[in-house]
């Protein structure tokens, strides 16, 4: 294995690039949590490592770009993926007009309803987990997603893509979400709106909590 490159550090993992097998690539490694007892923390480490190699790997057959897994290594919590050279779509948003961002958004929307539709949610719904490489875009960092149907779980993964859209993306969130909820529909069909009632449950008790009441 060639030089490493530390490209990001995070509070679960970091990601490293080098030349693996002489393509480019991003070694992902979870990080050891010294407060949780080193059993317990090597169980998570692995048991979360294993599960997002088996996601990203399922996403691609279910026709949702996303990195290779080139190598899993369970003993050190790794894993080797292919190197996405494209540009992370928060900062990409800032320069796209009305129709592209409803164009892009709507291919989001279909993504995450093709997840869903497959029994994974992602965990993680932000534009910062999204790059977009020329016309494909692909969604990265399944590390806190999960294998489920659970009505739940798809109104979070929604509550999260919306609360980043109004947080990181104000002035466009209302086009982006319109954008989104069409492509997922597409995909997604009557369950859609059972999924957008729990969103709106989840919304509420949000305001509950944050206003004390």
């Amino acid at each position: 294995m060639e030089k490493m490159t530390l490209i990001k550090k995070g509070a679960e993992a970091e990601l490293y690039r080098l030349i693996w097998m002489g393509r480019d690539s991003v070694l992902k490694r979870r990080i050891k949590k010294l407060y949780r007892n080193p059993d317990l923390d090597l169980y998570i480490r692995t048991t979360r490592t294993s599960l997002e190699a088996k996601l990203l790997s399922e996403a691609r057959r279910l026709g949702i770009p996303t990195p290779i897994v080139y190598s899993l290594d369970l003993k050190n919590t790794e894993i080797i993926m292919s190197f996405i050279s494209g540009s992370p779509l928060k900062k990409v948003i800032p320069s796209m007009g009305r129709e592209s961002l409803t164009e892009i958004f709507s291919l989001i929307g279909n993504l995450v309803g093709k997840l869903h539709k497959g029994g994974i949610v992602h965990g993680d719904l932000t534009t910062s987990n999204m790059i977009l490489k020329d016309h494909l875009l692909f969604l990265i960092d399944f590390g806190l997603g999960e294998h489920t149907f659970d009505l739940e779980a798809r109104g979070v993964d929604i509550h999260l893509m919306r609360r980043a859209l109004e947080s990181s993306h104000h002035e466009v969130s209302k086009w982006a979400y319109e954008g989104f909820i069409s492509g997922y529909e597409e995909i997604m069909g009557e369950e859609t709106k059972e999924v957008l009632r729990r969103v709106n449950e989840i919304r509420r008790r949000g305001r509950y909590v944050e206003g004390g009441r």
